[in-house]
């Protein structure tokens, strides 16, 4: 297939499309694609569903006799009928008709896509699909007589997607095709944008992330200047008049678990406020910490917080929030929201910048550390090929105090949390106005210090300073004169290796 001129990026997920629905292999075949909302899969599947010559439907919020109506209407019209000329009893017979084969497929096998799929699994009728998928799939591999097509089920609620081949499901085992869409990276997302200004760049990934469907929101808006982005977020997330200023609760409503908004918004402004355990949510938000368990699980489990397990030690792990967008709204839009419904936001926003650079661009800059690390550093940089990337803590019992460890590399092979683990890279990241100084430099010699003390096989670790704002004299020189020190500031995340 022609892969499309306007879509951008996504070369990896549009090859494993192509070669699901291209396959040879016979019989029906079932794919999963999901993703957050406005991560482009709509966008990504009716291209394919043209370059395939497939039926798209995207499902919408309706009751079950007009949602199987419309899905009737969408085959007819593909089929060259007329509206109301197709009618189904049920969702088996609409799905083998829209399977079978259509004479202008040329001998390929048919296409069906069906977005929004939680919205049909909603209702009793719509629940059927599974099951009737799983009966297609059974007899076209049992009997080789049966339909022969490509079917691809997709969703922004994550949760209900991933439970699609969980357990005893009906589809469980019978999906070749399982396709998280994740937001673009932070080099990916700053092309994308066409920005080349790198503060802005780290601000705007700091802000909105990689996902792509906010450029639409954004009216294709392309900052070169922090002052350009500060006029961005005036008169978009934090202008009560537009969608993104109410994104955070949008967001929410994708997964049917979450009934009381409310909580779940004061969990993950409790979180994004630094609250990193249960314990510490449940004192923050005034609830027991028992009565938390599910609203965490569902929040986890939906993509809006993350587990961040400590490379090293066997501890409770820290939550922290996955969405960029819903910590710029918990962190600085509702704990003001009267000044910007007041259309004060300029003075509001310029406010809240202290809790914008400890809270936001702090954390950003210490994931994209993490990031570059893990993706884009040569192996020339780190001293050879690493595993697992991630943060650790590091007890200082002589100087009574703990050392959080921003980065951390294991060698290639080596199991987080192992006894006593082989480490390739430690380092530490900061997104200050501060230049770097020799002071950095001897709390990560220490900490290195530390860790072999304890037994951790780090002694050739490679130390690495990331800075922001650059490095001072005295450790550019130290670093110039030691091959195990790399200094990494914003052009060498964006631009180097």
């Amino acid at each position: 297939m022609t892969r499309p001129s306007d879509l951008f990026d996504r070369e990896t997920e549009w090859g494993d499309l192509e070669r699901f629905v291209s396959s040879d292999a016979p019989g029906l075949r079932i794919g999963i694609l999901y993703g957050r909302r406005r991560a482009g899969k709509s966008f990504l599947l009716r291209r394919l569903c043209r370059a395939h010559g497939g039926q798209y439907h995207m499902a919408q919020e309706e009751e079950p006799l007009p949602a199987l109506q419309r899905f009737a209407d969408a085959v007819a019209t593909g089929r060259g009928l007329g509206l109301r000329q197709l009618r189904f009893q049920d969702w088996d017979e609409a799905l083998r008709t829209a399977l079978s084969p259509v004479p202008a497929a040329a001998g390929r096998p048919p296409l069906l896509v069906l977005d929004e799929l939680p919205y049909l699994l909603a209702h009793s009728l719509g629940s059927q699909i599974p099951s009737a998928l799983q009966a297609l799939v059974d007899e076209s591999r049992d009997s080789g007589e049966g339909l022969s097509g490509r079917v691809i089920l997709c969703g922004s609620a994550l949760a209900v997607m991933a439970d699609l081949l969980s357990g005893t499901k009906a589809l469980r085992g019978r999906a070749e095709l399982d396709l998280l869409l994740r937001p673009f990276d932070y080099r990916t997302a700053s092309a994308y944008y066409g920005i080349r200004d790198l503060e802005t760049a780290f601000a705007m990934y700091a802000y909105f992330g990689g996902t792509p469907g906010y450029r639409d929101l954004l009216a294709g808006a392309s900052p070169q200047s922090t002052a350009e982005l500060d006029e961005l977020l005036i008169a978009t997330v934090f202008n009560p008049s537009h969608a993104l200023f109410g994104e955070a609760g949008y967001l929410l409503r994708e997964d049917p678990r979450i009934q009381d908004r409310a909580l779940y918004l004061s969990v993950l402004g409790a979180v994004a406020a630094g609250a990193t355990t249960p314990a510490k949510v449940a004192a923050a938000i005034g609830r027991e910490q028992r009565s938390l368990h599910h609203p965490l699980d569902v929040l986890t489990t939906s993509g809006f917080l993350i587990k961040d397990e400590d490379l090293l030690l066997q501890r409770r792990p820290v939550l922290r929030l996955a969405d960029p967008v819903v910590r710029l709204h918990q962190l600085v839009t509702v704990p003001r929201l009267a000044a910007f419904e007041e259309r004060k936001a300029e003075p509001t926003w310029r406010a809240a910048q202290h809790t914008v650079s400890a809270q936001i661009l702090g954390p950003a800059f210490e994931q994209l550390a993490r990031e570059w690390t893990a993706r884009y550093a040569s192996e020339r940089t780190l001293g050879g090929p690493i595993g697992e990337v991630g943060s650790t803590v590091v007890n200082d019992p002589a100087g009574r105090s703990q050392h959080e460890l921003d980065v951390v590399a294991l060698e290639e092979g080596e199991r987080r949390q192992a006894r006593n683990p082989a480490i390739r890279v430690l380092g530490e990241a900061k997104s200050s106005d501060r230049v770097r100084t020799l002071a950095d430099l001897d709390r990560l010699d220490r900490v290195r210090g530390l860790l072999v003390a304890r037994g951790v096989r780090a002694a050739g670790a490679r130390l690495l300073l990331f800075g922001r704002s650059g490095f001072d004299r005295n450790v550019t020189e130290a670093a110039a004169g030691r091959n195990d020190v790399e200094l990494v500031d914003l052009a060498r995340i964006w631009q180097g290796e």
